[in-house]
């Protein structure tokens, strides 16, 4: 389908990128992300690895050229590399990349960049021991630490440190978090934290910092510049004097960047979900396990559902979130 329409929403985006998530499950429960007891989709309602492939084949024929893999924790859902490697087959994708926390890195760098992956977000809030479990509740520093030497080693194009900063926290960590990503030829971005799902860890409110701030910090050590490079995500990248690597921010409350997205997600259920931070979606799900519906008709409905895409989100720390999924489900 070389000159198959363009995923055009409604408000004149063209979507390009598609975040896949491969499992909702994950060896880490961070603050953020999870409660500490969660209950996870049961397995019968899981994509099967098919038909994640399936729907990454589809919107690549409709033109998507990135596919971002995540969870939970992509790397521990079972036999996930085989999905990655025919991914990485896809000739028309221009980029096949993966969101990690890390811990699994040691024994997978090596096959991901094999298989295609060109570049790789890892998670890392803390660079203290006992700060980082009581963030992810069950990692091991040392674990991820070793997982991104793996991927230096291993020739990924370009690696970005990600950074939730939560006052209260890590809050006194950001400079030491750059510090380590330009020593290491690394890229790092600061992500303000997303109201989805319930937690009772702490109030978001209270412990929200925003990009304005961690980039105050920042320039009391670096100059920083603005730029306009992009990575087909909503980072925003500036770049550092005397380096070649750059500082991003991803603010989706104090810098709004919906007229930008360019990106929808497949939860690890099989929803269709066209914005972050509302429910409007399409169950792909009932598609691909309905024998009447072939590769063409999949397509179909995925034009169709562009029109479900809203304008933008409307997220407000100060409210009691009525977006009660979790990130892991939804798929970073």
């Amino acid at each position: 389908m070389e000159n198959s329409p363009a995923l055009v929403d409604r408000f004149g985006r063209t979507v390009d990128y598609i975040r896949l998530s491969v499992t909702d499950r994950c060896d880490f429960r961070c603050v953020y992300c999870m409660a500490e007891d969660m209950t996870f989709v049961p397995r019968a309602e899981v994509l099967t690895l098919e038909e994640l492939y399936r729907v990454g084949a589809a919107f690549a024929a409709l033109g998507v050229k990135k596919i971002r893999l995540t969870g939970g924790e992509p790397l521990v859902r079972h036999n996930v590399m085989h999905l990655v490697e025919q991914l990485g087959a896809i000739e028309s994708l221009r980029e096949l990349v993966i969101t990690t926390n890390g811990s699994q890195l040691d024994r997978y760098a090596e096959p991901l960049r094999a298989a295609g992956v060109r570049r790789i977000n890892i998670s890392l809030d803390s660079l203290d021991p006992d700060k980082f479990r009581r963030i992810t509740r069950t990692g091991d520093l040392k674990q991820v630490l070793t997982g991104i030497d793996a991927a230096r080693a291993a020739g990924f194009e370009r690696i970005k440190i990600n950074a939730v900063i939560m006052k209260g926290r890590n809050e006194e960590e950001i400079l030491d978090l750059v510090d380590f990503a330009l020593e290491r030829g690394l890229d790092i971005s600061f992500i303000e934290e997303m109201p989805l799902g319930l937690i009772d860890d702490h109030d978001r409110a209270l412990t929200f910092c925003s990009s304005d701030e961690v980039r105050e910090v920042i320039s009391t050590r670096y100059q920083l510049t603005a730029t306009t490079e992009q990575t087909g995500g909503p980072s925003r990248y500036w770049a550092v004097t005397g380096s070649d690597n750059r500082v991003g921010f991803i603010s989706p409350h104090s810098h709004n960047f919906c007229h930008l997205c360019n990106r929808v997600r497949v939860t690890v259920e099989g929803r269709l979900l066209l914005c972050l931070g509302n429910e409007h979606s399409m169950d792909l799900r009932a598609l691909l396990r309905d024998p009447a519906v072939d590769d063409a008709a999949l397509q179909q409905a995925i034009i169709t559902a562009m029109d479900l895409k809203p304008e933008k989100h409307h997220f407000d720390l100060d409210a009691e979130t009525d977006i009660v999924r979790f990130m892991n489900t939804t798929g970073g």
